[in-house]
């Protein structure tokens, strides 16, 4: 998907919203578990319940790869039925040698067609780099995240007086541009925003931590909209168990326009 695809269904929506798929084949209503699928049919109610309100569906694939086999399967089934214009995110964290980086870009983006994949930077710009290379495709580069232990190397200072997530942000922002690289940024890190779109006025972020881990939306959309929006705000939980019973949907549908109500708000606000 281009940059300007993904702007324009920002517009056309009045939302920001990206919805997380952690599902759990324990947390879902037990009426499921008579389905061939259990974990796409979960999938495919929660999409026909929300896909007006979000711009991007986002499935974590540790979710998907415990399953074995059955779990690849109905991560692709899902994959295939989430609306073409959506932004689709696979989180996996993924970053290797190169030629692994390789196969992992081939996997997500050939073989399954995501529009983008998670990456950890860690291993430099060679592991990251053969994501990169994959047309209208996009890396998602982990910079700051919203669990407690970012703290044990993100916020480490360097002998230079910056700290380690801002060296990864000025270092890889070289790496692609605008409209092929953005980086996650955890919700519970939205006073340090502003410092961020310093160093990276253009690129989209990917913000987990609003909804069931308490961060602020509006904090967010003060601090990190640039000119196109800029941001994919992502909710998992807080949408997709909205309620442990047979009407999830129903209040995951309630959940999911509650948000986006708020994002059509900051969108006239501070866009």
């Amino acid at each position: 998907m281009k940059r300007e695809e993904l702007v324009k269904q920002i517009k056309s929506k009045e939302s920001y919203l990206c919805i997380g798929l952690d599902t759990d084949l324990k947390k879902i209503p037990a009426s499921l578990q008579k389905f061939e699928d259990p974990i796409f049919e979960f999938n495919k109610r929660i999409i026909d319940a929300t896909h007006e309100y979000c711009v991007a569906y986002k499935p974590n694939i540790a979710f998907y790869e415990a399953m074995g086999s059955k779990g690849w399967d109905s991560l692709e089934k899902t994959l295939e039925y989430i609306p073409k214009e959506i932004f689709t995110i696979a989180d996996a964290k993924r970053g290797d040698i190169g030629n692994t980086s390789g196969l992992y870009a081939r996997a997500f983006f050939d073989n399954m067609n995501f529009d983008s994949v998670t990456v950890a930077p860690y291993m430099g710009e060679d592991s990251v780099t053969p994501f990169l290379e994959f047309k209208d495709k996009w890396v998602i580069l982990l910079a700051l995240t919203s669990n407690s232990g970012s703290k044990d190397f993100q916020m480490t200072k360097l002998e230079n007086s910056k700290y380690l997530y801002q060296e990864v942000l000025e270092k890889s922002s070289k790496w692609g541009n605008a409209s092929n690289l953005m980086y996650v940024v955890g919700a519970t890190q939205a006073t340090l925003l502003k410092e961020i779109r310093k160093i990276i006025p253009d690129h989209f972020l990917l913000v987990p931590g609003v909804g069931a881990q308490g961060g602020s939306l509006e904090e967010v959309s003060q601090n990190g909209m640039n000119k196109d929006c800029g941001l994919l705000v992502n909710a998992s939980r807080s949408i997709i168990y909205a309620s442990s019973g047979d009407d999830f949907s129903v209040k995951a549908k309630e959940e999911a326009i509650k948000l986006r109500d708020e994002m059509k708000v900051y969108l006239s606000k501070y866009l």
